[in-house]
C-alpha cells in the first residue's frame, strides 16, 4: 500500500500551520502528502489578518483530482470555514468509506481557535461537524479550547477530560486524543490524553512532561495531528503514533526560533531520535498519576531500577522450551537463555525451575525464567522475563528485593517507553519479524523500528526476537542491538550444534 496522505485544510501564509505545517510534518516521517485547501488565510506571525473561504466547487475539483490517481491510506483534515464545507468533505468521506478498496483512516484535527486566539470557522459550525463529520472520523485531535468548544466540557482536571472525550466519541469519532499544550495541569506540565476505540477496546494512554517553555509553537496542533497521520499511513499503532506525535512537537519546541515580530512557528525536524524528547507514559503510583488522581490497586508493588546484567552486549539469546534443550545450549558456550514452558503442572515447573537455575550456575550463564516470577525468585534465578501484561499483576518489588535481574518485553515505541518507567535490567523489542511461536498481528516492527529503537534505549542491554533465524541474525545485529534471540532457529534446526556455531559467528561478525 503506498504512504500518501491527503491533508484537507487551509494555507497559513505564514507558514508555520495549515497545509504549510502538515506537509512539512509528513515529509519528516517518509510520506507523500497531497493538499486539498480550504482557506487562504492572510496571516502572519502577529496574528490572522483575513479567512478567505475557498468555495466548495474549487475543493471538489482538488478532491476529485486526487481521487483519480493518487488514492489517499489516510486523510487528515484540518481547518473548514463553514457549514457548507463540512457537508462537502462529509459526503465525499462518505463516499471513499463505501466504494474505495482500502477505506481511507480519517483523522480530523478541528482546527477553530488560532494560537494568537483568532477564532477560524463560522460560530455554527458545531452542530454540523458533530452530525455530518465526527460518525466518519477515526481519530479526532483536539486541543483543549476546541474541546470545550466542542463538548461544552469545561476541562478543570482529568475527570473531566474523560467526560469530554467520552462525548466525542459517543458523537461517532472512534479514538479522541486530547492535546494539552494549552492545559496548565498539573502546574508547568503539558498533559496529553487518548483513548482508543479505532484498534483497540477502550484502551487509555496519557502522556505528559515539564512544558517546554517557549513562545514560538505557532502550529503544533497541525504538526502533531499530521504526525500521528503520517504514523498511521505507515501502520504504526495509533499509542505509537502519538507518543511519536508529542515527541516530535517537544523537539520542535526546543528548536523553535521567530521569524516576524511575534509568534514563531514550531521547528519542523525529523523522526525524534533523543530519549529527552519523548513524553513519560503515566501509570498509577507514578508522581504524574498521582497529580491526575489515577486509582492504585491495593496491592500495588511498582518497583524501578533492577540489578544490571554483567554486560550491555547479551550476545546469541537462546528461548528454549525444556531442560533439556537448556543444557544442550549452555554446553555449546551460549551465556543467555530464556527457560519459557508452557502447560505444566505446579509440581513440574517447581522442578524445571530449579533445575535450570542450577544449570544456569553450573555453566556460569544468565538463565531467565520466563513468566513465574514466583518460582524464579524461590530457587535463586539469575532473572526474570515478563511481558507487558505482567507489569500489572507481578510484585515487582519482590523481584528487585530478591536481587533478580528484570527482562520486559516491548513492542513498539509507547510499550518501550512504558518499560522505561521501570529501568528494567534488559529490554527485548519484538516481534522484529513474523513469527510461528505466537500470534503477533499487527506487532511486527521490522529493521526499520529496530534501528530506531536501539539509539533511543542505548543505556540498557537490548535485544531484539522473533523470526530470527542464521538467514537474519547478521542483519539484525547490524542494526547495534545488543543480542540475537532465537527459538526455532536452534531447536528446529537439523544438526544444532552447527547452527549455534554458524548464529554465533552470524552475529559476531556484524559488530
Amino acid at each position: 500500500m503506498n504512504n500518501v496522505v491527503w491533508t484537507i485544510a487551509g494555507s497559513d501564509s505564514g507558514g508555520g500551520a495549515g497545509i504549510q505545517a502538515d506537509i512539512k510534518a509528513m515529509q519528516s516521517f517518509g510520506v507523500h502528502g497531497c493538499t486539498a485547501i480550504t482557506a487562504l488565510t492572510a496571516q502572519n506571525s502577529l496574528g490572522v489578518e483575513a479567512i478567505n473561504a475557498v468555495s466548495t466547487d474549487i475543493i471538489e475539483s482538488q478532491l476529485l483530482a486526487l481521487e483519480k490517481d493518487m488514492k489517499a491510506k489516510v486523510i487528515k483534515i484540518g481547518m473548514l470555514a463553514n457549514v457548507q464545507q463540512i457537508q462537502l468533505i462529509s459526503e465525499h468521506i462518505s463516499h471513499y468509506k463505501a466504494k474505495w478498496p482500502t477505506p481511507p483512516v480519517i483523522v480530523y484535527d478541528p482546527v477553530a481557535i488560532a494560537s494568537s486566539g483568532d477564532l477560524l470557522t463560522e460560530e455554527d459550525t458545531v452542530s454540523a461537524i458533530r452530525e455530518c463529520l465526527l460518525p466518519l472520523v477515526d481519530v479526532i485531535t483536539p486541543n483543549t479550547h476546541e474541546t470545550q468548544l466542542l463538548t461544552g466540557v469545561y476541562l478543570i482536571g482529568p475527570a473531566a477530560i474523560k467526560e469530554a472525550a467520552n462525548k466525542l466519541l459517543s458523537w461517532g469519532a472512534k479514538a479522541v486524543v486530547i492535546k494539552g499544550g494549552h492545559w496548565d495541569y498539573p502546574s508547568g506540565y503539558c498533559i496529553d490524553y487518548c483513548v482508543n476505540n479505532f484498534t483497540q477496546d477502550g484502551e487509555e494512554y496519557w502522556l505528559g512532561n515539564q512544558k517546554i517553555q517557549t513562545p514560538h509553537n505557532h502550529g503544533t496542533g497541525c504538526s502533531m495531528a499530521s504526525v500521528i497521520a503520517a504514523c498511521l499511513a505507515k501502520d504504526y499503532p495509533l499509542k505509537d503514533a502519538f507518543i511519536l506525535a508529542k515527541a516530535y512537537i517537544n523537539q520542535g519546541l526546543k528548536q523553535s526560533i521567530r521569524y516576524g515580530e511575534g509568534i514563531g512557528p514550531v521547528a519542523q525536524t525529523w523522526f525524534p531520535t533523543n530519549l529527552d524528547d519523548y513524553p513519560q507514559v503515566i501509570e498509577p503510583g507514578s508522581w504524574l498519576g498521582d497529580e491526575l488522581d489515577f486509582d492504585v490497586p491495593l496491592d500495588f508493588n511498582m518497583a524501578a531500577d533492577f540489578a544490571p546484567c554483567e554486560s550491555k552486549s547479551l550476545g546469541l539469546y537462546a528461548v528454549v522450551d525444556s531442560t533439556d534443550w537448556l543444557e544442550k545450549c549452555l554446553q555449546q558456550g551460549i551465556k543467555t537463555a530464556q527457560l519459557r514452558v508452557k502447560n505444566k503442572t505446579q509440581d513440574e515447573l517447581d522442578e524445571l525451575i530449579k533445575h535450570a537455575v542450577e544449570l544456569g550456575k553450573q555453566y556460569n550463564a544468565q538463565v531467565f525464567i520466563n513468566d513465574y516470577w514466583q518460582l524464579a525468585i524461590k530457587h535463586g534465578a539469575y532473572g526474570v522475563h515478563l511481558g507487558q501484561e505482567d507489569l500489572d499483576i507481578a510484585n515487582l518489588a519482590a523481584i528487585k528485593d530478591a536481587g533478580l535481574r528484570l527482562g520486559l518485553s516491548t513492542h513498539g515505541f509507547y510499550e518501550m517507553l512504558r518499560a522505561h518507567n521501570y529501568r528494567p535490567s534488559y529490554m527485548a523489542f519484538g516481534a522484529i519479524y513474523p513469527t510461528t511461536t505466537k500470534d503477533m498481528t499487527g506487532q511486527i516492527q521490522g529493521l526499520e523500528k529496530l534501528i530506531k529503537f536501539v539509539p533511543l534505549m542505548q543505556s540498557y542491554p537490548t535485544v531484539a526476537i522473533g523470526g530470527i533465524d542464521l538467514s537474519r541474525a547478521e542483519q539484525v545485529a547490524k542494526t547495534g542491538v545488543g543480542s540475537v534471540a532465537v527459538v526455532r532457529a536452534i531447536t528446529e534446526a537439523d544438526n544444532y550444534v552447527e547452527a549455534i556455531s554458524a548464529l554465533q559467528v552470524a552475529i559476531s561478525s556484524a559488530n
